[in-house]
C-alpha cells in the first residue's frame, strides 16, 4: 500500500486533469474505507526520507486537512474522528511526526510541525499528550541536536502555542517553553534560521507569558533579548522581533514604562533608516500603544473616575518627537501607489498612526502638525502637497470642534481648489480629506457644520465635477457626497440644503455608476451606496417627487439586467453584482416612500411591478442578488402590509430555498428575518405556508452544517410566526419548545472564558425569550392552557439567567435587553395562570 499511496500522491499533482482526478478519487476512497490506516500511511510517507519530496509534502497537507477545517461543523467532525481512533494508531502517527522534525527536507519538517500542532490542539486540552512539550524541549536542550531539528522544533512550539490556550499548560511548562524560545534567539549560539524560528515562536508564545511579565527579572530578560533581536543584521529577524514588540505593546502595556525610552530610540532609528517591512512594524508598535491608550481613555470615561487599568500616557510624553517622525513618513509615497489596490506602505502606515495619535491626545496634536501642512501644501513637488493634505485629513478625529473649526473653515476653499490639482495622488487624498471633513465636522442636527447656504453650491459644484475624474478619485468623491448627505440625517423636518440639488446629485451618481472604466467595479458600488445614502437622508417632504421619479428609473435598470445575454460565468457574476446593487437602491426607495402616509401610495401602486421584477431576479439564481433581493422584499412586505399575501403563492418557494441555503449562511439568516417581516405584514395569511417554513426552520436548528450565527434569529422567528397565526401554532408547539429548551441547556454549558461564546450565549438567550413571548402572546386569547406544561421550565430559565454569575459580561445585556423580554414573558405567564 505504501507504493500505491506514493503514486496516488504524485498523480494527484499531475498536470493531466484526468490523471489528477482519478488519483484524488483513489485517495478519498482509501480515506473513507479505513481512516486510521490512511492517516498512518500518510505519516509513514511524510517521515520516509527515501520518498519524493513532492509526495511527502502533499502527504503532510492531506494529513493536516484530515484534522482541521475552516468550517466549524466540519472541524468538529474531524476532531471527533481523531478522538475515536485507536490509541496505538495515534501513538504511531505522533511518533512518526516527531521523528520527521529532524528531516533534512525542509518541506517535510515544516509540514510535520504544523500537523503536530493540529493534533496538539485536539489532545492537549484533553490532557491526552502530556509528554509532547517535554519531547520538544529535549531537542532544544541537548547540545548534539542538529540546527535543522532545533529550527523545526521551534516552529512546532510556535504553532502549538498558536493552536492551544495558555490555560492548557501548567506554569512550569510555560517557563520551559519560553526559556527554550528565548535562548533560541541568542545570536552567539544559533544560526539565523534558528533565531528566526525562535523569534516567530516567541510571538505565538507571548500570550502564555503573563506570569513571566509580572516578574521584573524575567520581564527584563525577555525585553532585552527582543530589543537586541530587533537590531539583528537579518531584516527578516528584525521584522519578526518588531512584531513581538507590537504584540507586547497590546498585551503588557502596563509594564512597559521602564523600556519606553529604549523602544522610542529603537523605533525612531528603524522608521528613518530600515527596510520598509521592518519600518512598518516599528510604526505599528506606536499604533498599538495608541489603541491601548484610546481604550483606557474610553474606560475612564465610562467608569466616571473609578480606579481601573493604569494609564501611562506614553503618547503624550513622546508627542513632540513622535509626530515629526510620523510626518516624515508621509513624504515617502510610491510613484505608482493606488490606495484602491490595498497597497500598504510607509506613508499610509504613518498617516494611520498619526490619526490614532490625534485620537489619543486630541488638541495637543494640532500645533505640531499644522506647521508641516502650511510648509508643504504649496510646494511644487507633488509629494509635499499630498503629504500635507494627508496630514491634515489624518488629525480631524480627536481634537475638539473648537480647535479644528477655524482651520477647516480656512482650508475648505483651498481643498476645493486642490481637486483640480495636476497630480492624481493629490486629488485622491484631497477627496478623502473632504470626506473626512463632512463625516466629522458636518452635523447640522447638532448645531455645527462647515456647510452653509453660502458655500453649498460651490462645494457641490466641485464634487459633481470631480466625480467624473479618474476612478480612484471618483470613488473618494462618492465618499465625500455620502457623508455630506449623511449629515442631514438627524436634521429632522428642517429643510436640507441639499434638497434643491438632489436631481443633479442623483443624475451624477447614476452616470458614475454606469462608467465602464471602473475596473473591478468598486466605483459602481460606491456610486450606488452613495445614492442610497442620499435618498435615505433626504427630506421626504421636499424631495418625495424626486424620489418617486427615481423609482421607475431603477426598476427599468433592474429589468434590463434580467434580459442580459449570459454566455460565461463572468457574465453571470457581473449580472448578479449589478442586480444586487439595484435591489439595494430599491430597498432604500421603498423604505423612504413608505414611511409617510402621503408617499406610501406610490409604493402600493408600483408594488406588483416591483415584485414581478424581484421574482425574475430570483430566477437568475445568484446567491449575491438573492441576499439583496430578500432584504428589498422584506421592505416591500412592511410597506404593503396585508396586501403582500397575494405574492406568497410565487414567493414562498424562494423563501424555502433561502432557508435551505446552509453554504451561504448570510442568505439563510436574511431569509429568516424576511419570514418575520412577512409574518408581521400578513398575519394569519402566512398559515398555508407554515408547514414548509417551520419544517425548514427546525432542520436549520438541528443542522451541524449551518453557521451558528443564524440560529438565534430562528428562535425569534418562532415568536413572529406564533404571533401571526395564534392558536394554530399548536401544531408546532412541541418541536419548538423542545428546540428552545435544548438551546437553553446549551447556554448553561458554554465556556464562560470565551468572550465570543458568551456573546453568542447572550444572543441565544435573548432570542429564546423572544420566542417564548411571541408564543405566549399568540395563545393568550385562545388556548392559554397549552403553555402550562412548559411554564415551570420557562420560569427556571428566567431564574437561571437572572442569577448568572458572570456579571461583567451580562451587564449591558441585563440593563438594556433582558428586562423587556423577562417582563413580557413573566407577565404573560401570570396572566395565563390567573385566567385559569
Amino acid at each position: 500500500m505504501a507504493v500505491e499511496i506514493t503514486q496516488f500522491l504524485l498523480y494527484a499533482q499531475s498536470a493531466d486533469a484526468k490523471i489528477r482526478t482519478e488519483a484524488e478519487s483513489n485517495l478519498r476512497q482509501f480515506q473513507e474505507q479505513n481512516l486510521p490506516a490512511f492517516l498512518l500511511s500518510l505519516s509513514v510517507e511524510l517521515s520516509n526520507n527515501e520518498k519524493p519530496t513532492e509526495s511527502r509534502r502533499l502527504a503532510g497537507i492531506v494529513l493536516k486537512n484530515s484534522l482541521d477545517a475552516k468550517d466549524a461543523a466540519r472541524k468538529e467532525h474531524l476532531v471527533q474522528q481523531w478522538v475515536a481512533m485507536d490509541i496505538s494508531i495515534k501513538s504511531q502517527i505522533k511518533d512518526l511526526l516527531l521523528r520527521t522534525l529532524g528531516s533534512s527536507v525542509t518541506e517535510a519538517s515544516h509540514t510535520s510541525a504544523q500537523v503536530i500542532a493540529k493534533i496538539a490542539s485536539i489532545e492537549i486540552p484533553r490532557k491526552e499528550w502530556p509528554e509532547l512539550i517535554g519531547s520538544l524541549l529535549i531537542n532544544m536542550t541537548q547540545q548534539d541536536r542538529p540546527a535543522a531539528l532545533k529550527q523545526a522544533t521551534l516552529e512546532t512550539l510556535g504553532y502549538v502555542c498558536e493552536e492551544i490556550s495558555h490555560q492548557d499548560l501548567v506554569q512550569d511548562e510555560v517557563n520551559s517553553v519560553l526559556t527554550a524560545v528565548v535562548q533560541g534567539m541568542n545570536l552567539a549560539e544559533h544560526s539565523s534560521e534558528v533565531r528566526l524560528a525562535a523569534t516567530r515562536a516567541l510571538y505565538n508564545a507571548l500570550d502564555f507569558a503573563q506570569t513571566n511579565f509580572e516578574n521584573e527579572m524575567e520581564r527584563n530578560y525577555i525585553m532585552k533579548v527582543v530589543c537586541e533581536t530587533a537590531m539583528s543584521k537579518e531584516a527578516e529577524i528584525r521584522q519578526s522581533a518588531f512584531e513581538c514588540l507590537v504584540s507586547i505593546a497590546s498585551m503588557y502595556y502596563e509594564v512597559l514604562d521602564p523600556y519606553m525610552q529604549t523602544l522610542f530610540e529603537l523605533t525612531l532609528k528603524t522608521v528613518r533608516g530600515d527596510e520598509e517591512a521592518v519600518a512598518l512594524q516599528a510604526i505599528e508598535f506606536w499604533s498599538s500603544i495608541c489603541d491601548e491608550e484610546i481604550e483606557l481613555q474610553e474606560y475612564e470615561s465610562a467608569e466616571s473616575g473609578d480606579s481601573g487599568p493604569h494609564h501611562s500616557h506614553f503618547i503624550e510624553k513622546a508627542l513632540s518627537s513622535l509626530v515629526p517622525m510620523l510626518l516624515d513618513t508621509l513624504l515617502k509615497q510610491e510613484d505608482d501607489q493606488d490606495q484602491d489596490d490595498g497597497v500598504w506602505n510607509l506613508s499610509m502606515a504613518g498617516g494611520t498612526c498619526l490619526g490614532l495619535v490625534a485620537r489619543t491626545v486630541g488638541d495637543a496634536i494640532v500645533p505640531l502638525v499644522m506647521p508641516f501642512v502650511e510648509a508643504n501644501i504649496l510646494k511644487p513637488e507633488w509629494r509635499c502637497r499630498e503629504a500635507a493634505t494627508y496630514a491634515f485629513g489624518s488629525i480631524l478625529e480627536g481634537p475638539t470642534i473648537e480647535k479644528l473649526s477655524p482651520l477647516v473653515y480656512a482650508g475648505l476653499d483651498f481643498l476645493l481648489n486642490a481637486m483640480r490639482d495636476e497630480n492624481r495622488h493629490v486629488k485622491d487624498t484631497t477627496a478623502w480629506t473632504l470626506s473626512r471633513i463632512f463625516e466629522l465636522l458636518h452635523s447640522p442636527g447638532s448645531g455645527f457644520s462647515v456647510i452653509s447656504p453660502a458655500n453649498i453650491q460651490r462645494v457641490l459644484g466641485v464634487l459633481l465635477e470631480s466625480v467624473k475624474d479618474a476612478p480612484n478619485v471618483a470613488e473618494k468623491v462618492c465618499g465625500a457626497i455620502y457623508y455630506l448627505a449623511q449629515g442631514y440625517e438627524d436634521a429632522g423636518t428642517s429643510s436640507s440644503l441639499l434638497s434643491p440639488y438632489l436631481p443633479q446629485i442623483i443624475s451624477s451618481l447614476i452616470e458614475t455608476a454606469e462608467r465602464t472604466d471602473g475596473g473591478d467595479s468598486k466605483l459602481r458600488s460606491s456610486a450606488y451606496e452613495t445614492l442610497n445614502e442620499v435618498v435615505r437622508c433626504s427630506n421626504i417632504v421636499e424631495t418625495s417627487h424626486i424620489i418617486a421619479q427615481l423609482l421607475p428609473v431603477i426598476m427599468n435598470k433592474l429589468g434590463q439586467t434580467v434580459e442580459h445575454q449570459i454566455i460565461s460565468s463572468d457574465d453571470r457574476e457581473k449580472q448578479g453584482d449589478l442586480q444586487a446593487l439595484l435591489c439595494g437602491v430599491l430597498q432604500v426607495i421603498i423604505q423612504k416612500l413608505s414611511n409617510t402616509d402621503d408617499t406610501k401610495p406610490i409604493i402600493l401602486q408600483a408594488a406588483d411591478q416591483i415584485m414581478i421584477l424581484f421574482l425574475k431576479v430570483f430566477a437568475c439564481r445568484s446567491s449575491t442578488v438573492h441576499e439583496e433581493a430578500m432584504l428589498a422584499i422584506g421592505a416591500l412586505a412592511y410597506a404593503t402590509g396585508p396586501k403582500f399575501g397575494k405574492y406568497m403563492v410565487e414567493f414562498h418557494k424562494y423563501l424555502e430555498m433561502g432557508l435551505q441555503n446552509f453554504e451561504e449562511y448570510q442568505v439563510c439568516a436574511i431569509t429568516v428575518g424576511v419570514v418575520g417581516d412577512v409574518c408581521r405584514a400578513i398575519d394569519e395569511d402566512i398559515l398555508p405556508y407554515c408547514d414548509g417554513i417551520m419544517s425548514h426552520l427546525v432542520k436549520d436548528l438541528a443542522s451541524g452544517e449551518l453557521h451558528r450565527s443564524v440560529k438565534p434569529a430562528i428562535f425569534s422567528c418562532f415568536g413572529d410566526i406564533a404571533l401571526a397565526i395564534g392558536v394554530h401554532f399548536e401544531n408546532y408547539l412541541h418541536v419548538a419548545i423542545q428546540m428552545m429548551q435544548g438551546a437553553a441547556g446549551l447556554c448553561s454549558q458554554m465556556d464562560t472564558n470565551d468572550e465570543e461564546m458568551v456573546e453568542y450565549g447572550n444572543q441565544l438567550r435573548r432570542s429564546i425569550f423572544e420566542a417564548y413571548s411571541g408564543i405566549l402572546q399568540g395563545f393568550k386569547n385562545s388556548k392559554p392552557e397549552l403553555m402550562l406544561p412548559h411554564a415551570e421550565k420557562l420560569l427556571q430559565f428566567i431564574e437561571l439567567v437572572s442569577r448568572d454569575r458572570h456579571r461583567y459580561h451580562w451587564l449591558l445585556f441585563r440593563i438594556f435587553i433582558l428586562p423587556m423580554c423577562l417582563v413580557c414573558s413573566i407577565l404573560t405567564i401570570l396572566i395565563l395562570l390567573w385566567g385559569l
